[in-house]
């Protein structure tokens, strides 16, 4: 049992890690100046899922639902 609290602790350590880099290189939500001008309709704006900051917002999703398993997890395991 010992095994696997500190192999979990590994991974939630880079979990960690991850997640602090992938939030951190996100763009803001804020539209700014652009949005009046209608700058935010172009193509990259309307199809943000498929781009680099789509992928980023998935990867910060799924790693944080991993940060909350983990936790409880080693929470659990004491």
């Amino acid at each position: 049992m010992n095994v696997v609290k500190i192999i979990l602790g590994i991974i939630f350590l880079i979990d960690c890690i991850a997640l602090t880099v992938v939030v951190l290189m996100q763009e803001g939500k804020q539209q700014g100046l652009g949005a009046i001008a209608g700058a935010a309709e172009t193509y990259w704006g309307k199809n943000k899922g498929r781009s680099m900051e789509g992928g980023l917002v998935k990867a910060t999703t799924i790693m944080g639902v991993l940060f909350f398993v983990i936790s409880v997890v080693l929470n659990m395991l004491g």
